[in-house]
């Protein structure tokens, strides 16, 4: 049984960290002000503007930032302003005992896949794979994705539609939505956050990698188990690919589905979840449905 956080209310509190990269401050300005507009108290932790090389801090400077919010009574959910990388370098030391007493919504995507695998496979509790600080620069804080999130905080249901792709599978599906960065979800094989995808609906995108590299990766899902028994798949963006000097010789879908052409559950290719400002909000743990057929992809948040 998934545990929801309590969707939030005007007044309540969001709390605003960087666990992994850096961000200037004056980059998470608009979404600051944005959470105000839309009703919002926000808490801006020590990790926004700060920095240490790559990272917005230390290891430990990273750390306690995100356990002070996690055991803060007064925050409701917690937005990662940005990813990049450092998730995997502190989750193991984070104390869950308050938050499981108290659970809110973690927010974020890219190297925070990390943190959303580790609510759902340790303490089965759902968590929000959205759009983040960034996001809501140049107009964003308008656009029907960053919109989305809004209304997934606020607890209304959604129903998401896409064109058909020619590489997809028609079906219907329905199970738990896992999911998110490809390189996190492989990097987490072996690990205590390793994702269960049996009868779920799995949903994968990318950004910036070689192409060869996306084909090892799905090579490591496939000989891991992790694309046989899904309930469907969705394969959303892969921006800014990458090739090498001798070309690979496929395109990155096409790649992709030469590795899951074997497997009969729906599959659906070119899902607005991605890197880009094509990214809708995404509740992990909770039951979605998914419907494949020739018009057009529904991916829908199921009734309880």
């Amino acid at each position: 049984m998934i545990t929801i956080p309590p969707y939030l209310k005007k007044g309540d509190t969001i709390a605003i960290v960087c666990p992994a990269g850096y961000m200037p401050f004056e980059k998470a300005q608009t979404c600051i002000d944005t959470l105000q507009q839309w009703g919002y108290k926000v808490k801006v932790g020590k990790t926004l503007g700060n920095q240490f090389h790559y990272f917005s801090g230390t290891d430990e400077e990273r750390l306690n930032d995100l356990q002070q919010m996690l055991n803060d009574d007064t925050v409701k959910a917690v937005l990662c302003a940005r990813g990049g990388y450092g998730l995997s370098r502190i989750i193991d030391a984070l104390d869950f005992k308050k938050f499981k007493k108290n659970p809110k919504w973690i927010i974020g995507y890219s190297d925070v896949t990390v943190l959303h695998a580790h609510l759902y496979t340790r303490f089965k509790t759902a968590s929000l794979h959205s759009p983040m600080a960034g996001a809501f620069n140049d107009g964003g804080n308008e656009n029907e994705f960053v919109q989305s999130l809004r209304k997934a905080l606020s607890g209304k249901a959604y129903s998401y539609n896409c064109s058909s792709h020619e590489f997809n599978r028609n079906g219907n599906a329905e199970g738990e939505l896992v999911g998110g960065n490809l390189s996190l979800i492989v990097h987490l094989i072996g690990s205590i956050s390793e994702i269960n995808t049996k009868k779920k609906i799995l949903f994968l995108e990318d950004v910036g990698e070689y192409l060869y590299n996306i084909d090892r990766m799905f090579m490591q899902l496939k000989r891991a188990g992790k694309l046989d028994d899904l309930a469907g798949l969705i394969i959303g963006g892969f921006n800014d690919m990458k090739d090498t000097t001798i070309p690979f010789g496929q395109e990155t879908y096409d790649l992709i589905f030469d590795k899951i052409k074997e497997y009969n559950y729906p599959v659906c290719f070119d899902f607005p979840v991605s890197h880009s400002d094509r990214n809708y909000a995404l509740k992990v743990g909770i039951r979605h449905s998914l419907t494949v057929s020739n018009k057009k992809v529904i991916l829908k948040q199921a009734k309880f």
